[in-house]
């Protein structure tokens, strides 16, 4: 594949969670283009599963899309430095109330690799020990547990439609189920 060079990049918004630039770049025939280029952290999240292999679930209020919506408990890296499994062991117990010293890496997915560079690291959880919700000011969060094949029904039936959700149920199915 032939070269592309970026010759400028311009912050246009800072936030609390992402950046957003345009980027100038050139292109193999010459031409100069302007993309967009969001900058994210990093996050993890993770898959709970109980004694009875049930999974455990969070619905939450998603602004973005004005509704709450099921996902696997997840959430942005502290620093971009920390480590996705001390990041996945922190969200597991602020989100659902449960800790876990026994979490294994399942995937790493990129949210959306045309615009931003999001990476998620994804880990089942296992032998869980109950201790109670830390949730940040701004959340409010319903934990739910599921079997994997009531999973499965809501994703096809569209009820959870979570690209990082999605991938680590259906990962976990491959690999677990």
């Amino acid at each position: 594949m032939e070269e592309i060079k970026r010759r400028k990049r311009e912050l246009v918004y800072q936030g609390a969670v992402l950046n957003v630039y345009r980027d100038q770049v050139e292109l193999p025939n010459g031409n100069v283009a302007e993309w967009d280029y969001i900058h994210h952290d990093g996050a993890a999240a993770v898959v709970p599963v109980t004694e009875d292999g049930k999974i455990l679930m969070v619905r939450q209020y998603r602004n973005a899309l004005d509704r709450a919506t099921l996902e696997i408990p997840a959430g942005k890296l502290d620093d971009p430095k920390e480590e996705g499994i001390v990041c996945a062991k922190r969200e597991l117990e602020e989100e659902t109330g449960f800790r876990s010293e026994q979490l294994e890496w399942l995937i790493t997915l990129r949210t959306t690799v045309a615009f931003c560079n999001e990476r998620i690291e994804i880990f089942v959880a296992k032998n869980l020990i109950p201790t109670e919700q830390h949730l940040d000011e701004d959340e409010f969060v319903e934990v739910e547990a599921y079997t994997m094949e009531e999973l499965k029904e809501k994703i096809f039936a569209g009820e959870i439609e979570d690209g990082k959700t999605i991938s680590a149920l259906m990962a976990y199915a491959v690999k677990y189920c």
